[in-house]
């Protein structure tokens, strides 16, 4: 504070104490936390984030496709890559987060060649990409890239959200793809049911008029986006987060770490438009992916065509995801080789919550590491 504010805040802060019995000295710690907080939820906007170092290896009109730089020697590495999809309404640096918080970093340290497929932010121009075309235009040229700079036909894959989403019809759409090893987080597949809580419930046919919005926008804004997964638990996300923060001021990592997953929630890209309408209707509101009766190039999208190893992971406190939504899919695939782990955390949590490291991470590296290995012919 400069020598003109000092007496107007030294006069408001005894007035306080006067009226309410607590001291003007603990009115300005008070004060000076809720300025630092401020700033703090300021400077998150542009905190820095994904700072594992990485180069692009492949591109496709908004699309990129990332190899992080592999530091330990190739005898001490897995020779099977492994390629993270993340959803399309979020940016993916939710891998990344920051040095110490980061799955990325986590896996390079434990030997994994980690590739990374971020969709980009669609314009207006991209109105038209439908949710299949994520699979069949860019995954799949995507996994061709990773083949071949990996030196490994054969390769593991982790979607995360409506990543796993897109990762399952791929896997069902080319069964002929060396596919190994196939990690689902989160996974909204099954929309039998529609539980209260769940974002399937603001997508429902009463709720949500898809065309006219679509139609309206061309793309679904990411502000909208954004707005309708906070109102799931409006308490906590428009007042709890924050009252986190100003608790944990005093701890430069942990409002760090803040910092990094609030710049991840508030910036949220637009849903191209024909994909959220295909989204919503076909593989939602139809259901069609769990039945069987989606087509893609002609063909049906048959679940039973994935016999990769599968370990499907599901948070026991996701409010967007229910569990209802990804356990089905165990009795659907081919695989000998699949596992169903519940985890006590949250959709987003369960990646980049403080205790991610200590759960979830190991989880993966022992299920994948074992499973990561050259074949003896």
């Amino acid at each position: 504070m400069d020598d003109t504010t000092q007496p107007a805040w030294d006069d408001l802060f005894f007035q306080l104490e006067e009226k309410t019995n607590i001291s003007g000295e603990a009115v300005q710690i008070a004060y000076g936390r809720y300025v630092k907080g401020v700033k703090a939820i300021v400077d998150s906007y542009d905190i820095p984030v994904g700072l594992t170092p990485k180069e692009i290896v492949w591109t496709l009109n908004k699309a990129k496709l990332y190899r992080y730089q592999r530091e330990k020697p190739s005898e001490e590495r897995y020779p099977i890559p492994l390629l993270l999809v993340y959803a399309l309404i979020n940016k993916p640096f939710i891998f990344d987060l920051a040095p110490g918080r980061s799955f990325i970093e986590f896996m390079l340290d434990e030997g994994f060649d980690v590739f990374l497929l971020d969709w980009g932010a669609p314009g207006l121009e991209d109105k038209n990409t439908t949710f299949d075309d994520y699979v069949t235009e860019y995954l799949y040229r995507a996994v061709r890239k990773v083949q071949r700079v990996s030196g490994s036909k054969e390769f593991s894959m982790l979607g995360y959200c409506l990543g796993a989403t897109i990762a399952v019809t791929y896997a069902a759409t080319y069964p002929e793809i060396p596919l190994r090893n196939l990690i689902l987080l989160t996974a909204p597949i099954d929309f039998s049911n529609q539980p209260e809580g769940s974002m399937a419930m603001w997508l429902d046919e009463g709720r949500l008029d898809v065309d006219k919005l679509v139609d309206t926008y061309g793309n679904v804004p990411g502000e909208l986006i954004r707005y309708w997964a906070k109102m799931l638990k409006p308490v906590e996300n428009f007042a709890g987060a924050y009252i986190n923060l100003l608790k944990m001021m005093d701890d430069e990592a942990a409002v760090r770490s803040w910092q990094a997953i609030n710049r991840w929630v508030e910036d949220v890209i637009p849903f191209a438009g024909e994909a959220f309408r295909q989204f919503v209707k076909v593989y939602l509101r139809g259901n069609n992916l769990i039945s069987g009766e989606h087509i893609i190039n002609g063909k049906p999208v048959d679940i039973s065509n994935i016999d990769a190893s599968l370990l499907n992971i599901v948070a026991k406190y996701d409010h967007l995801v229910a569990q209802s939504q990804s356990e089905s899919i165990m009795d659907l695939v081919s695989s000998q080789d699949k596992q169903l782990t519940v985890i006590p955390s949250t959709h987003v949590g369960i990646m980049a919550g403080s205790s991610a490291k200590h759960k979830l991470w190991p989880e993966i590296v022992k299920w994948l590491g074992a499973r990561s290995e050259e074949r003896t012919q």
